[in-house]
């Protein structure tokens, strides 16, 4: 398994990432996605890039059998560590670009650049081919990318947009659960609604639609300049 540069930033973070504001909405984007995936209580679903568990925790506590794959073996070892006696969650390190499944899941998520927008523009689509192939037919994915239409709207401070990949670098500050400091680069890919649709039709899958949301408010709202993800919902 190739080594990935978000690994060391997860072994200094650790369940601090759990402290950050944008995880605090976890419930209500799970109810919500629970309801645009059509999902019931005993049906598979595949978490890619699943950091400490959170979403397939939430996931697990409405019924629904969860595996959760990270590259990152301290974030998959919380993961597990935090899962309740008898949850519907289990948790493996695997690397998003290279997922080894056949059809054996009715839903896919790949949620807050845990997986798809940090591999890298020219991985993303290996991302995609890789839950095309994990669906079985029909089955349904949603899928988060940060938009790049926000990123040049708003301009952030400490990061610098690159037109020509798409791809937004900002140096940061980490602190680990003892509050100690580390610097740290981040990398994230942004997308456009039409290169998300055109990455999906490359990897067979099939968009139905594509909403703007925010960390915990996730709705039915059509692509705007004001949100800063995209949520993308489809089936194989």
């Amino acid at each position: 398994m190739t080594d990935h540069w978000f690994e060391p930033l997860a072994d200094h973070l650790g369940a601090a990432y759990l402290r950050y504001s944008f995880t605090k909405g976890t419930a209500q984007e799970v109810d919500f996605l629970v309801e645009e995936l059509g999902l019931v209580p005993g049906q598979r679903l595949l978490d890619v890039g699943c950091g400490p568990g959170r979403h397939a925790h939430a996931f697990a506590e409405r019924g629904i059998d969860v595996l959760g794959i990270d590259i990152a073996q301290r974030f998959v070892d919380i993961a597990v560590e935090r899962t309740p006696p008898g949850a519907p969650a289990s948790f493996r390190r695997l690397d998003a670009r290279d997922l080894p499944f056949d059809a054996e899941f009715d839903a896919a998520i790949s949620l807050c650049q845990g997986g798809f927008g940090l591999v890298g523009p020219g991985d993303d689509v290996a991302v995609l081919a890789g839950v095309a192939r994990a669906l079985r037919p029909d089955g349904r994915f949603a899928l988060s990318a940060f938009s790049s239409y926000f990123q040049v709207r708003y301009p952030q401070q400490a990061g610098a947009f690159d037109v020509e990949t798409g791809v937004h670098h900002e140096r940061t500050v980490l602190k680990d659960e003892a509050g100690a400091e580390a610097s740290a680069d981040l990398w994230t890919t942004c997308y456009t609604v039409r290169e998300l649709g055109l990455l999906c039709e490359r990897a067979e899958l099939h968009v139905d639609a594509v909403w703007s949301v925010e960390p915990g408010r996730y709705q039915r709202q059509p692509p705007t300049i004001e949100s800063p993800e995209l949520l993308v919902i489809g089936h194989r």
